[in-house]
């Protein structure tokens, strides 16, 4: 039986000698025709995975199937598959032409097919007057449009683009994402395409693959990502954002910002911890005067802070009465100090579930009322101590907002570097991630930056530990 799906990547993993894991249980399915962008920051994975579709690398564990096919062992040349490298890898001593038709010479094709599929092949990328030029005499532009036409010459099923625009120009940049968009359409095959820029990939895709530190965090299309993220991390990465911490009241009622709020939202159950995000344009705003603020509709208050004009729209940050920086945009502007109310829509709020509701970790109790885990030995109360035999599994949880960050690292109990930022309008929730590879996730007024170098430090009655459970 024939795969509705041309491409299939399923339970992929790549890793390395050091023992990292590039790619962790990738999997998914491409129908035939669509334009995917495989989206994210460096080192997520994207590249790894566009080289195992390619062939250029091999998966560590899984399989990849093209046309139903198994070609995870299969070599690159033998894929019904081209790809379009940064870099582009033209050869600066042929010309146009000569690059062009370089992969049908290699296959014995007769010259005057080779010169009828050349001229096609131009034509389709609006290079068809360059034949004869030198390559090193194009601009980046052109010289993409010659790799394009390089690799769509084949007539390969499956075209691969791995950051193909990252040498170009903001403005050559918008106007080639238009032409891929157009050629696409035009070839009907179908595109595979990598990049870190979320502009690009909501321009450009059928369906957006965002992926984090190896794993695929969100498929789906470019309005269903923006508009129904389904964490933080896609939240925060995929445009502007403001990311709340909240409460799920009960269905269709949801408490953030010190208010109540009707959503549309269902199915959290009641009294749970979430995250919310609303999107800075998905705000009302108002100017408020001397007239009774609490009448009408308005839910917050407060001070702008800051306005920027960004050609459409301006771009403003906002203080709360009770505390909560938000970002706002709208078509009219509000200078700072200009107090005002806003307003958001039941469907214009989005909940999500939390990844994790504090830290976990399992380690094993020690002499001395001492825990072992993370590698080391945290000192906790010794009433708690007394609850466990000395070499006895232990689970243990630390709230996010008991881990306490040392400027000097040698200052603390253990040492890492921060990894993540993520702003939740009035702290911040930080990924630290430890020497040994290990996450530790903290809520902090302070401010840090990512790359930080930091000492840990948890308070012994911080430190809650519990029975293994089975």
């Amino acid at each position: 039986m024939k795969s509705e799906y041309i491409i299939e990547v399923n339970h992929v993993s790549k890793q390395f000698e050091d023992g990292k894991f590039a790619l962790d249980d990738v999997s998914l399915q491409v129908r035939k025709g669509e334009f995917v962008t495989i989206l994210g920051p460096s080192g997520c994975g994207k590249t790894t995975l566009l080289r195992c579709i390619a062939g250029f690398q091999v998966a560590t564990s899984g399989d990849i199937l093209l046309n139903g096919e198994d070609v995870t062992e299969m070599p690159p040349n033998e894929r019904p598959v081209n790809t379009v490298f940064q870099k582009y890898a033209l050869f600066p001593h042929l010309n146009v032409y000569e690059n062009v038709a370089f992969g049908l010479k290699l296959k014995k094709i007769e010259p005057h097919e080779i010169e009828k599929r050349v001229k096609k092949a131009l034509k389709m990328v609006s290079m068809s007057d360059y034949e004869y030029r030198d390559v090193d005499s194009l601009s980046g532009g052109q010289q993409q449009r010659v790799a394009i036409a390089r690799a769509i010459i084949n007539e390969p099923e499956v075209l691969l683009l791995d950051e193909p625009l990252s040498a170009l120009d903001r403005k050559m940049r918008s106007d080639m994402q238009l032409e891929l968009r157009e050629m696409h359409d035009k070839l009907g095959i179908t595109f595979i395409y990598v990049t870190h820029d979320q502009e690009e990939a909501l321009t450009l895709s059928d369906r957006i693959v965002v992926m984090r530190e190896g794993k695929i965090q969100q498929v789906g299309a470019p309005t269903d990502i923006y508009n129904e993220p389904q964490n933080c991390f896609v939240a925060d990465f995929i445009g502007e954002s403001n990311i709340f911490d909240a409460t799920m009241v009960k269905d269709k009622l949801v408490h953030f910002c010190d208010h109540d709020f009707e959503c549309v939202d269902k199915g959290f159950g009641e009294d749970t911890e979430v995250d919310v995000v609303v999107r800075p344009e998905d705000w009302y705003i108002t100017e408020v005067g001397n007239r009774d603020e609490k009448e009408g509709p308005w839910q917050l208050f407060g001070e702008i802070k800051t306005c920027i004009f960004k050609g459409v729209h301006y771009h403003m940050t906002l203080l709360t009465d009770d505390g909560y920086e938000l970002e706002v945009q709208d078509y009219h502007a509000f200078e700072p100090g200009t107090r005002v109310a806003l307003l958001v829509k039941p469907e214009d709020i989005q909940v999500m579930k939390k990844s994790r509701l504090c830290n976990t970790f399992r380690g094993k109790m020690a002499e001395d009322n001492q825990v072992e885990f993370l590698d080391e030995l945290w000192d906790v109360n010794e009433r708690t101590a007394d609850r466990f035999a000395v070499g006895e599994e232990v689970d243990i949880e630390v709230d996010f907002n008991h881990i306490n960050l040392q400027d000097d690292e040698e200052d603390g109990t253990l040492s890492g570097e921060v990894y993540f930022i993520l702003y939740k309008g009035d702290h911040y929730h930080l990924q630290v991630r430890t020497d040994d590879g290990d996450d530790i996730y903290v809520d902090t007024n302070d401010i840090w930056d990512k790359g930080d170098r930091v000492g840990i430090k948890i308070a012994p009655s911080w430190i809650r530990l519990y029975k293994v459970e089975g």
